[in-house]
């Protein structure tokens, strides 16, 4: 991905069609949400940047990711990032689970992701489920406006992450305050949505989903705790 390089000023429109600067942040978002591996320093370089060319709501929860990432020694990055989003549930970063849990309903809207991809001519790796948010941000930043348009469907369920992650103070709060801030407000039914899935948690039943759980979202074949 380029940079345009400038320092102009961007403001906030995230109702409407996407901006320019959209997809520079959407990109930058997937690759700092990813696992830290070995390419991590170089993404968060690429994050330094392009923040100059993004609004204030979006630039600065991401910079504060980046400082926080820039002052953590790799390994213990990793760490925390397994255990943030490997271990805990309410940090799921697969994005149909909060609408469906673990029931045929989420085969189906995985599907529909693949078909969406494939619509622009593109093809998810086969070792990641198309409805991380890593994978889904990428996305966007190669096509805005479908990119948009999933984001946005998956409003309620972003902000139920955002909230899970900052209840535990997690660090990855901030990229998920970023990503909010390049999406339209919360509206009267997604706040409901928020609401009842903080309530309720996603639908159980776990039915017909062997080819696109994650393992650690399976039940246990012997019953007992993972």
């Amino acid at each position: 991905m380029r940079t345009t390089g400038t320092n102009r000023r961007a403001t906030l429109r995230p109702a409407g069609r996407p901006e320019p600067w959209h997809s520079y942040a959407w990109q930058v978002q997937s690759l700092l949400l990813g696992y830290p591996d070995e390419d991590f320093a170089g993404h968060l370089a690429l994050a330094r940047r392009v923040a100059p060319a993004l609004p204030a709501p979006v630039r600065d929860p991401l910079l504060a990711f980046t400082g926080h990432a820039e002052r953590t020694p790799a390994d213990d990055l990793a760490v925390a990032y397994v255990a943030t989003f490997d271990h805990r549930k309410r940090c799921c970063p697969y994005l149909t689970y909060y609408a469906h849990g673990d029931t045929r309903k989420r085969g189906i809207a995985l599907l529909r992701l693949k078909q969406a991809y494939g619509a622009a001519g593109l093809r998810p790796v086969e070792d990641e489920l198309p409805d991380h948010l890593a994978v889904v941000l990428e996305f966007a930043g190669l096509d805005p406006s479908a990119g948009h348009r999933l984001l946005t469907e998956h409003r309620a369920g972003l902000e139920l992450l955002r909230l899970a992650l900052r209840a535990e103070d997690s660090p990855w709060a901030h990229l998920l305050q970023s990503v909010s801030a390049t999406l339209p407000p919360l509206k009267g039914d997604e706040e409901e949505a928020v609401a009842r899935l903080a309530a309720e948690g996603p639908p159980g039943e776990q039915v017909g989903l062997a080819p696109y759980t994650p393992p650690q979202f399976m039940p246990d074949p012997a019953g007992g705790p993972r």
